[in-house]
C-alpha cells in the first residue's frame, strides 16, 4: 500500500462512491462513509474492497461533530494515520421553489450539512495531524466537493446556494490555515452532474447540456468527479492550494 489513507465522506453513493473507487484504485487505503450502516454503505465498502485495498466502514452523521474525533481515531485504528480527508457529503433542499417559501428548516439543514460539518470535521482532522509527526513523503490534503451553486444561482435552491457558497469560503480558509503546515486543501466544484441528488432533474439538465449551457453537450459523471478528487488527493497539481476546481464543463464562463 501507498501508505495513503483517506476517509470519504457521502461516499455510499454518486460522487463520493467514486471518489473512494478512484483513491481505492490509486492505492490509497479508504474508509466509506454514510449516515448509517445501510446496504449502500455496504455496497459501496464492498466496491472499494474489490480493488484490492485495505478498507473499512465509518458509518456517522457528518453534521455531529460531538462524533468527530471519536470516528477519525475509529478509522485511524482500522487503518492507519489519516492522510487524506475528501468532504464530500452534502444535503439539497426539502423542497424546492420560490425562496420566498423556503423554510427556516430547510436553511438549517443545507447549512450544518454542506458548510457546518465540513468546516468541524477539518478542523477535528487537521488537529490530529498537526499534534503528530507525519511522513514527508506522504502528501496531505483536504479535497472539499461544493458546487458550481457556490458562484451561480439557482433561485428554486436558494438555501443550498447559500450553503455551498459557506462552503467554498471554508475551502478558503483551512487552505490559508493550514498551508504552512504543507497541508493542502482544495475545493472541487461540480456543475451538471448525473447523481441521486440530481435524478429527478437529470433530464432537464441533458437538454440544457444539449442546449449550449455547457461547452461540453452532455452532463458529467460521478466517476469523472471522482478522478479529479484523486488527482487533487495523490498531489497531482503540485505547488498548488486554496484552488476552487471548476468541474462543470465550461458551465460558468462568461459568454455573450
Amino acid at each position: 500500500m501507498s501508505g495513503q489513507v483517506a476517509l470519504v465522506t457521502g461516499s455510499s453513493r454518486g460522487i463520493g462512491r467514486a471518489a473512494a473507487l478512484a483513491l481505492a484504485r490509486a492505492g490509497f487505503s479508504v474508509a466509506v462513509n454514510g449516515p448509517g450502516q445501510d446496504e449502500e454503505l455496504a455496497s459501496a465498502l464492498e466496491a472499494v474492497r474489490a480493488t484490492g485495498t485495505a478498507a473499512a466502514a465509518a458509518p456517522f452523521d457528518v453534521a455531529d461533530a460531538a462524533a468527530h474525533d471519536a470516528q477519525l481515531q475509529y478509522v485511524e485504528e482500522a487503518l492507519g494515520p489519516l492522510t487524506t480527508l475528501v468532504n464530500n457529503a452534502g444535503v439539497g433542499v426539502i423542497r424546492r421553489g420560490d425562496p420566498l417559501e423556503a423554510t427556516r428548516e430547510s436553511w438549517d439543514r443545507c447549512l450544518a450539512v454542506n458548510a457546518g460539518a465540513m468546516f468541524f470535521l477539518t478542523q477535528a482532522f487537521a488537529r490530529r495531524l498537526l499534534a503528530r509527526e507525519r511522513d514527508p513523503a506522504l502528501f496531505h490534503s483536504i479535497v472539499n466537493v461544493t458546487s458550481a451553486n457556490a458562484v451561480a444561482v439557482a433561485v428554486p435552491r436558494a438555501e443550498y446556494c447559500a450553503s455551498k457558497a459557506a462552503a467554498a469560503m471554508v475551502s478558503k480558509i483551512w487552505a490559508v490555515r493550514l498551508g504552512a503546515e504543507n497541508i493542502a486543501v482544495y475545493d472541487v466544484q461540480p456543475g451538471l452532474v448525473a447523481t441521486a441528488m440530481t435524478a429527478p432533474v437529470i433530464a432537464d439538465y441533458e437538454q440544457r447540456a444539449r442546449d449550449g449551457l455547457t461547452l461540453f453537450p452532455r452532463v458529467g459523471q460521478p466517476e469523472e468527479m471522482g478522478d479529479i478528487i484523486a488527482a487533487l488527493a495523490l498531489g497531482k497539481l503540485p505547488y498548488t492550494t486554496g484552488q476552487a476546481i471548476s468541474a462543470d464543463a465550461g458551465m460558468l464562463i462568461s459568454r455573450f
